[in-house]
């Protein structure tokens, strides 16, 4: 199943870029953050432990995998219905809108999928999501700007214009807690604190 999903993820990636939303700088990002990674892993994380002894968080946690189908849900199903919807209405500048946080959200669950594979170091791992949803927090101030500058009337419906404010508020709400209420202060600490422990008993 997560291999399905990261496949899935591909896909979406593939096809928004294909249909030209997605911008030169979101492109330049991915393919930035591949680099990245694979520079941090070589020079300042190098993998000390097998990947099955380097779980940042128990395995029989039953929040953590809901609250990530409450991120995929907000994050990448709810928008992706939303521009494919906008398509066959004829909103292109709403899909336009919408389809850099999806594309980089998908980016994002992707890598992380080459990530977790077990090839890299856990503070690379981390690095993923921190990063990621660091860049995805302006994309979503730009989705914001752009739904609350439409009128209340606009074409090609009225709906669309709430759903599009409500869907850009709770994204915005989402990810910003993700980065600033779990990531930085919970996640990131657990993923340093394990790794050099482990560190220290391997020497």
């Amino acid at each position: 199943m997560p291999r399905l999903m990261h496949l899935s993820c591909l896909a979406v990636m593939i096809i928004l870029t294909a249909s030209g939303m997605v911008s030169t700088e979101d492109l330049a990002f991915v393919v930035f953050s591949i680099v990245y990674m694979y520079f941090l892993l070589r020079v300042a994380f190098p993998r000390n432990v097998p990947p099955k002894d380097s779980k940042v968080f128990d395995p029989r946690n039953k929040i953590l995998p809901l609250y990530v189908t409450a991120g995929a849900i907000i994050g990448i199903y709810l928008p992706a219905a939303y521009i494919i919807h906008g398509v066959l209405v004829g909103d292109s500048r709403g899909t336009k809108a919408a389809a850099p946080h999806v594309f980089l959200l998908t980016s994002q669950v992707f890598m992380e999928g080459v990530a977790f594979s077990g090839r890299l170091s856990i503070p690379v791992r981390a690095f993923v999501p921190v990063f990621y949803n660091s860049r995805r927090i302006f994309t979503l101030v730009e989705w914001m700007r752009f739904e609350f500058s439409k009128a209340d009337d606009d074409e090609p419906g009225k709906y669309r214009v709430y759903v599009g404010r409500v869907l850009a508020l709770a994204n915005m709400a989402f990810w910003c807690f993700n980065l600033f209420g779990f990531l930085l202060p919970v996640y990131l600490p657990r993923a340093f604190r394990m790794y050099y422990s482990e560190s220290k008993v391997k020497d």
